[in-house]
C-alpha cells in the first residue's frame, strides 16, 4: 500500500511540476502588451471566479511559483477555461 501511494505521489508531483514548468515557459514568451491585456482581464475575472468562495489575498502573499500551483489546482476545482485562467494567473502574480 505504501509503495502504490509513493508512486502515485511522485506522479502527481511530476505532472504537476511539468505543467507548472510550461506554463511558466508560455509565460516569459509573451510581449508586454498581452502582459497587460492579460492583466486586466484577470483582473475582471478574479472575482467572478475566484472571489466567490475565497477571501481576497494580494498576490504578493505566494511566490509566482506558487500560483502557477494553484492555479494549477484551481483551474480543476473550478471548471475554469485555460484561457481564464491565464488571465487570473496573469493578474495574481502581478500583484
Amino acid at each position: 500500500m505504501k509503495k502504490k501511494f509513493a508512486a502515485f505521489l511522485l506522479a502527481t508531483l511530476a505532472i504537476g511540476w511539468t505543467g507548472a514548468h510550461v506554463w511558466a515557459q508560455e509565460q516569459e514568451e509573451m510581449s508586454p502588451a498581452e502582459h497587460k491585456r492579460l492583466f486586466r482581464e484577470g483582473a475582471q475575472l478574479w472575482p467572478v471566479y475566484c472571489n466567490t468562495c475565497h477571501n481576497a489575498r494580494p498576490g504578493s502573499e505566494k511566490a509566482p511559483y506558487e500560483w502557477d500551483q494553484i492555479m494549477m489546482h484551481m483551474r480543476t476545482l473550478g471548471n475554469l477555461p485555460p484561457d481564464d485562467a491565464k488571465a487570473i494567473l496573469e493578474y495574481l502574480k502581478a500583484r
